[in-house]
């Protein structure tokens, strides 16, 4: 659409499909996808929108996705419900080995995940991060003494190899395949069996969809069987079993559109034929995630790509529109175009290099042989692991133990290895918060005593000594709990909502504890609680009243304490250089070549530095704290904890750690430790914790 022909392309489009709908709307990518729709709308006004969803909360709100927005009414499209398919089965594994109280590999459970293999056709093995799918895939192919074919997919290997893993499966000769969500979507093999998912699930409609892969028949039951990790996992599988159970779906509801997707848009559309602003405006409103958009927000994007802003207008590479004598936007030249279209889109991604397979060197690590050459291409990886690597190290990837061999420009070379103690990649994308609906269930579980009765025994005897030791939290209720531990005193929170919300939380809960004298030293959180520990004896301090836990959990923490937080923190500069690349203000790629990752780096931080000092409203600062309340910040789902818990603030102080801590106690002085040694220091910690918390 980006093209002068773009009405002589489009003027005869009847119909377009949009398939998975509900997965496209809740990101940038919907916002621009809705933008463009809006232009078609109006180069095809007889075009047809057809969404197709199998898992969303609210069918009324994404149907106003596939139609226009008129006259600020909202307009909907009709909805076709379709009834009539076999229910899912889904069971969780009540393992006969011992429940880990912490950690998310689990290992503990290998074996009975090796049978169910066993004793099904094909199996879909889905676990939530693509490091967990490569160490799932080694230890499953250790204990393989019956030869069973089981593959690895996902995101980072090379697109061949999933190509092949995805041949082989729909020909039936596969026994497994340990994949992430790059199988959540458009998998439609009739002969899987079994979906087995590996943790917690985060998710009601995620989980259907992974269900969804298995017997693609809608006259058979597609059976899944859930792995809980630990113990509170147990208490999201039952939750999630009883939402497949409902048929209830948690996907978000339609997003407002975001600035920085919006400025790419109306560069695209000026790399097309000229556009006068009113008409503009008329246009992106029919879009659904901009039907409210004020003429002022507009006015300022559109000001934005034509000088960069108020504070970057003197600065001539930031002008890539201008108006003619007639009032209309177009490109400013040639190589605006050119670099529109090298950089549309609006998936940010970690810097990525590609793995390349070949013979070793020889003589060891920090052997200076010749590098041998050939070999094929294994995948990519995140630059930041292999920052942390040198010569000689062994990782984990594509299903390989690997050396690490050499760097050379965007290639890692390794060779084959064989250690029991590789490495395993870390990587930035796929880790899910736990969905506020699930939470929800989750506190509803937990406060419901008859509701125990449908839990494993060893996680019903677990939450009965919390409630002998302390107290299992009520459903609108935050159970704060303080205890000394060596030479350092903790507080404990259970707010059940979701790492992001918790680690924002803790970051505001610091700073209010240090200025209230009790020396914080650190936190951390998981999905389900948060620690904080420092040198101040906080059982004393509450006590004395001199740390008063409701003015510490007010709510007005969002405010002043979250502006200043922010004005010091890293995170907005990672958001912001987002922002900057998605509105196209820093081109990553040119013709014939890819600005590195510390360019990138350095030119975004430089501007941000600028706006800040000069244009603290300007529409990518705008774009990037929107982006860090909804996303990285979680601040909507804080407020409403925070009011939900306001004058219900439970203080339980003890003299030891309590059974509901030890989880994210564990994770206290984690160090970035991979495999089984990880799991054998856990298992050390537990013990230690364990034996304390039912003392």
């Amino acid at each position: 659409m980006s093209s002068d022909d773009a009405p002589f392309l489009f003027s005869s489009l009847k119909r377009i499909v949009l398939d998975e709908l509900h997965a496209l709307v809740t990101s940038k990518r919907g916002d621009l996808l809705s933008l463009g729709l809006a232009r078609l709308w109006r180069l095809a006004p007889e075009m047809r929108s057809i969404g197709l969803s199998a898992t969303v909360a609210e069918p009324e709100s994404l149907a106003r996705f596939l139609v226009p927005q008129r006259d600020r009414k909202s307009e909907a499209a009709d909805i076709v419900v379709a009834g009539g398919a076999a229910a899912p089965i889904v069971e969780m594994l009540d393992t006969s080995e011992r429940l880990p109280w912490a950690g998310h590999t689990a290992r503990h459970a290998l074996g009975e995940i090796y049978d169910l293999i066993k004793r099904n056709k094909t199996t879909l093995v889905f676990v939530n991060t693509r490091s967990q799918a490569e160490m799932l895939f080694q230890d499953l192919w250790r204990m393989n003494d019956d030869g069973l074919a089981i593959a690895l997919h996902h995101g980072s290997l090379d697109v061949a190899q999933r190509r092949k893993v995805e041949d082989a499966m729909a020909k039936g000769k596969l026994r497994g395949v340990v994949c992430t969500s790059s199988l959540d979507l458009g998998v439609d093999w009739g002969d899987v069996d079994l979906v087995i998912n590996i943790g917690a699930p985060k998710g009601a409609s995620r989980l259907m969809q992974r269900i969804g892969r298995a017997n693609h028949r809608i006259d058979e039951a597609s059976r899944a069987v859930l792995v809980p990790a630990n113990r509170f996992e147990v208490l999201e599988c039952r939750v999630a079993i009883d939402a497949v159970a409902e048929n209830a779906q948690d996907t978000p509801p339609l997003r407002t559109g975001a600035l920085d997707a919006l400025a790419q848009h109306v560069l695209g559309c000026a790399c097309g034929e000229p556009f006068l602003s009113d008409q503009l405006y008329g246009e992106v409103l029919t879009a659904a995630p901009y039907s409210g958009l004020s003429r002022i927000d507009f006015d300022d994007v559109v000001d934005f790509v034509a000088t960069g802003g108020y504070a970057l207008k003197t600065y001539e590479r930031f002008a890539r529109i201008k108006q003619d004598k007639n009032g209309r936007w177009r490109v400013a030249n040639p190589l605006t175009r050119q670099s529109y279209r090298l950089n549309v889109g609006t998936i940010v991604e970690e810097t990525m290099l590609k793995v390349r397979l070949v013979r070793s060197r020889g003589g060891g690590s920090g052997s200076t042989g010749a590098l041998g050459r050939g070999g094929r291409m294994l995948g990519e990886i995140e630059e930041a692991f292999i920052e942390g690597l040198v010569i000689g190290d062994t990782f984990v990837f594509g299903g390989e133990i690997v050396r690490y061999e050499a760097l050379a420009e965007d290639q890692v070379y390794v060779s084959r290895a064989n250690d029991a103690d590789a490495k395993v990649p870390s990587y930035m994308g796929g880790k899910f918060p736990l969905s506020t609906y699930l939470a929800e269930r989750v506190r509803k579980l937990l406060d419901d005593r008859r509701a125990w009765g449908g839990l494993p025994d060893q996680v019903r005897d677990w939450l009965s000594l919390q409630s002998d030791v302390s107290r299992v939290p009520g459903v609108r209720e935050l159970l704060v709990e303080t205890f000394p531990r060596g030479n350092k005193h903790y507080l404990v929170c259970y707010p059940f909502e979701g790492r992001l919300a918790h680690q924002t939380l803790g970051m505001l809960l610091t700073r209010r504890m240090e200025r209230a004298r009790v020396r914080p030293l650190g936190f951390v959180a998981n999905e389900y609680a948060l620690a904080v520990w420092g040198l101040g004896d906080m059982s004393f301090m509450i006590r004395q009243g001199r740390l008063d836990l409701s003015t510490l959990f007010d709510p007005d923490m969002l405010g002043d304490d979250l502006e200043a937080w922010l004005a010091e923190s890293a995170l907005m500069k990672r958001t912001f250089r987002t922002c900057a690349i998605i509105s196209g203000l820093i081109a990553r790629r040119f013709t014939g070549q890819e600005k590195t990752r510390r360019q990138v780096l350095f030119s975004t931080d430089l501007i941000y530095d600028v706006l800040r000092k000069h244009q603290p409203d300007h529409v990518l600062l705008r774009a990037a704290r929107a982006d860090a309340a909804t996303g990285l910040l979680d601040i909507r789902r804080l407020s409403d904890m925070l009011s939900r818990i306001e004058g219900r603030i439970i203080h339980k102080e003890l003299d030891h750690v309590s059974p509901l801590a030890v989880p994210v106690m564990l994770e206290i002085g984690r160090e970035s430790v991979y495999g089984e040694a990880s799991d054998e220091l856990l298992a050390e910690a537990a013990d230690e914790l364990v034996k304390e918390a039912m003392s």
